[in-house]
């Protein structure tokens, strides 16, 4: 479907989709070609989280030193950063809005429960998809231990189909390196939190219905195909 008539199919309904999957799932990359292929909003908690650590605050330097650990920042934290954002969205909001991308969030059972009922105060609760982005966690590991971030643009490169034999960013042609937090103990413990926390969020969605499994060991275009296809 052409972006323009997809925006069009979706601007008097909204939809909300929420991306979940292992740390390396690539979730965050589909997220991103779901959000040009119908002009949806992205909400990234990573995303979020690294620019609130660049703040020379005590909340953001500990927000800093958390996240090199691989450990998981308070929900409090998390909630505040999306309340801001849904309230700056609503009070912006038109005739072109077509909805939200959640991307890795939430990833505990009480965010779930938070994030339904900040859904429902703003009225976006009517139209949610929960996509799992499922790859196993040998998979993940491995993908983790060998990704890589442009020095330049910072972009994400990750280690599936021809990304792998990438030497320079495909999009500005800078210096490609491993990421500072993608040591193998801070991904153990990244993949350990997943199965002991975001796995019942999971399940949660999966009991009300709202959960769409995904193939994520396919190449990034199929996975999108995928998606498509079960939307």
């Amino acid at each position: 479907m052409p972006a323009a008539q997809a925006s069009s199919k979706y601007m008097s309904n909204p939809q909300i989709f929420i991306f979940l999957g292992r740390a390396g799932s690539g979730k965050g990359t589909q997220a991103e070609l779901l959000v040009k292929k119908l002009g949806l909003i992205y909400i990234g908690s990573g995303e979020s989280l690294r620019a609130r650590a660049q703040t020379a605050d005590f909340t953001g330097q500990k927000t800093n030193a958390i996240m090199k650990t691989g450990e998981l920042v308070p929900t409090s934290l998390i909630f505040m950063l999306w309340i801001n954002r849904l309230e700056e969205i609503k009070k912006s909001q038109d005739d072109d809005f077509n909805g939200l991308i959640f991307d890795g969030s939430p990833r505990k059972m009480n965010e779930a429960q938070l994030l339904d009922e900040a859904l429902k105060w703003y009225e976006w609760d009517k139209k949610m998809k929960v996509l799992l982005i499922d790859i196993s966690r040998q998979e993940a590991f491995n993908r983790l231990t060998k990704r890589r971030i442009c020095q330049g643009c910072g972009q994400l490169i990750l280690f599936v189909g021809h990304y792998r034999d990438l030497e320079k960013c495909d999009k500005c042609g800078g210096e490609l390196e491993v990421r500072a937090d993608d040591t193998p103990e801070a991904i153990n413990l990244r993949l350990d939190l997943y199965e002991q926390e975001v796995q019942l969020v999971v399940e949660f969605y999966e009991k009300k219905g709202l959960l769409i499994s995904i193939n994520g060991e396919q190449s990034i275009e199929d996975v999108h195909k995928e998606i498509l296809m079960k939307i």
